[in-house]
């Protein structure tokens, strides 16, 4: 598998701390890409988890995952975002979420559709071997 990037705006980022530390056993061995204050809080919440630490989104982050999504180097995204929120770089998340579309890669916005992800990516892998 490739890398899962995952990104959570402030309110949303102990939600996807749990999320993910509640799945650590699936996550075993994969590589995870995150944002700048979103790889921090994971790397405070579950130490020793494999994770590419990108620039905050504001700083460019956004762009550096969309160019990775582009590139065939993620094979999924877990982006818990708070649609309320509209910051100046607005642009640069429409254009992650656009790029996870156009290059046929699923993107879960909440916890739900992330597991229902999970699911499906384990059933796969199941079948596999």
């Amino acid at each position: 598998m490739k890398k899962i990037a995952v990104i959570a705006h402030d309110r949303f980022k102990p939600m996807l701390c749990s999320f993910l530390a509640e799945r650590k056993d699936w996550l075993w061995g994969k590589s995870l890409v995150a944002t700048g204050r979103t790889a921090e809080a994971l790397e405070k919440a579950s130490p020793g988890l494999d994770i590419l630490h990108v620039n905050k989104g504001e700083s460019g982050g956004y762009q550096e995952i969309t160019r990775m999504i582009k590139s065939g180097e993620i094979s999924f995204v877990i982006f818990f975002r708070d649609p309320s929120i509209k910051q100046a770089y607005h642009e640069d998340i429409q254009a992650l979420l656009d790029a996870c579309d156009n290059h046929n890669v699923p993107i879960a916005t909440n916890a739900l559709a992330a597991e229902l992800i999970i699911i499906g990516l384990i059933k796969k892998e199941t079948a596999r071997r």
